[in-house]
């Protein structure tokens, strides 16, 4: 561990060094692209040809590695938990490096498998992780806006990745594509992590937020770091196995497992669901972009009121704003309320990014934040995984995507009310794990 700051040199200190956490945990959600869906739909058709592969190999490949990703969370959470940030985001950028560079050079099905086992696993898995534990561990009160500006990373991403991948493609190809992610992953992520990284300000005799620990409350006497880092009220931190045996747990789970099955299915079949309505297939695409930039916009609202309101009622917003989206999608009698469709939708995903990332640590504390994190994201993560499935199946079987979206639409209204309920919980005060 890292010995505090010498009085001296703390006094002058001006600068909270969880603001650069701030800007690494930002670099590190946008550079999760290679991993994340909206990054791999570029290299679908050009890798599929130049594979020779049939759609459902690759898109089999894709879930196989999805599966993987979410399996593996709830260990991830465990060794960021164990060693940190500054161990784990080195490690997680080489390895994530690493696969996209073997991503180039790809030849056959099975390569494809471990490609993507890779690059999904560390990238939408892993390294999204272990950038929201950083905000976590630097920031207490603030926590909801600082969550919303790193969160920024993941939706600048969103809009700018995909172009950047299509245009390497076509004027390099998707070889020279991988080989260019795993540059940008490296060159940005790993020196950095090892040079500037600190996993707690208390490492370095500070409080989270930034708050000066020698400076007394009124009627108080001075106390040296040490002190105010020790008599610092940290979160009544709870175990996994305590977390999972709680109702709460489970009421708030099925905010983003709601999340990931609806959100995806929509998102996945947008083109098809909108063209029952007259819409275009370069409509129904555009209003991804306005989508993910309304987003975007309302990220710092949204962090600003996770700061100040219950969260339990700001996910039950969320859930509602879903609800919304799914109704619009099922009666849409004025084809500009598509635009109200990617607004909606934007603002659910923007309390996604903010509420729903914050609501683990400020119900079961820091200690273990990594661990109860890993697992709520594995089951969000599975659960988009079958998203697409649901209409699928329904268009196949009913020629009509109607009866898969009544279901979507009764979903959201329960998760709401679930959460609607979820108060945050107390720890059994006969509670002796570990």
């Amino acid at each position: 561990m890292l010995k505090p700051l010498p009085n001296h040199q703390r006094k002058g200190m001006r600068y909270f060094p969880g603001w650069t956490m701030l800007g690494v945990a930002a670099a590190a959600q946008y550079l999760s692209a290679p991993g994340q869906s909206y990054s791999v739909a570029a290299f679908k058709d050009p890798m599929r040809e130049g594979l020779q592969l049939s759609e459902t190999n690759y898109s089999l490949a894709y879930g196989v590695a999805t599966v993987l990703s979410a399996c593996l969370l709830p260990f991830v959470g465990r060794l960021v938990d164990r060693f940190g940030a500054r161990v784990m985001l080195p490690i997680i950028a080489t390895g994530l490096g690493s696969g996209c560079f073997y991503m180039s050079t790809i030849d056959s099905l099975a390569e494809l498998y471990i490609g993507f086992c890779c690059v999904r696993s560390l990238g939408q898995g892993a390294l999204s992780l272990v950038a929201v534990w950083l905000v976590g561990e630097w920031f207490q009160r603030k926590r909801g806006v600082a969550t919303a500006i790193a969160g920024l990373g993941g939706g600048i991403s969103v809009m700018t990745v995909p172009l950047l991948n299509n245009w390497l493609i076509e004027t390099y190809g998707w070889q020279t594509a991988w080989v260019t992610l795993s540059l940008a992953v490296w060159s940005v992520l790993i020196i950095p992590a090892i040079l500037v990284v600190r996993d707690r300000p208390e490492d370095l005799g500070m409080l989270p937020d930034g708050v000066d620990p020698t400076v007394p409350e009124a009627d108080e006497n001075p106390k040296t770091p040490e002190d105010a880092v020790a008599d610092l009220p940290r979160s009544d931190s709870w175990t996994v196995k305590e977390v999972i045996r709680d109702l709460t747990f489970w009421k708030l789970l099925s905010v983003p497992s709601t999340a990931g099955l609806v959100g995806t299915g929509l998102v996945f079949h947008q083109v098809n669901l909108l063209g029952r309505h007259g819409l275009s297939p370069q409509y129904a695409l555009g209003l991804m972009a306005i989508q993910a930039g309304f987003a975007t916009l309302v990220a710092f609202p949204a962090g600003w009121a996770t700061d100040r309101y219950p969260n339990r009622f700001i996910l039950a917003g969320a859930m509602l704003a879903l609800a919304i989206a799914t109704s619009l999608v099922l009666y849409m009698p004025f084809q500009w309320l598509a635009i109200a469709y990617a607004l909606v939708l934007g603002s659910h995903g923007s309390v996604m990014r903010s509420t729903a990332n914050v609501i683990w640590i400020n119900y079961y504390g820091r200690e273990n934040q990594g661990a109860v994190r890993g697992v709520a994201w594995s089951a969000m993560i599975l659960a988009s995984s079958m998203g697409p499935l649901p209409l699928a199946l329904s268009s196949d079987f009913f020629g009509s995507y109607e009866p898969a979206l009544l279901g979507f639409l009764v979903l959201p209204i329960l998760a709401g009310l679930a959460v609607w309920t979820a108060h945050p919980p107390v720890r059994p005060a006969n509670s002796s794990e570990q």
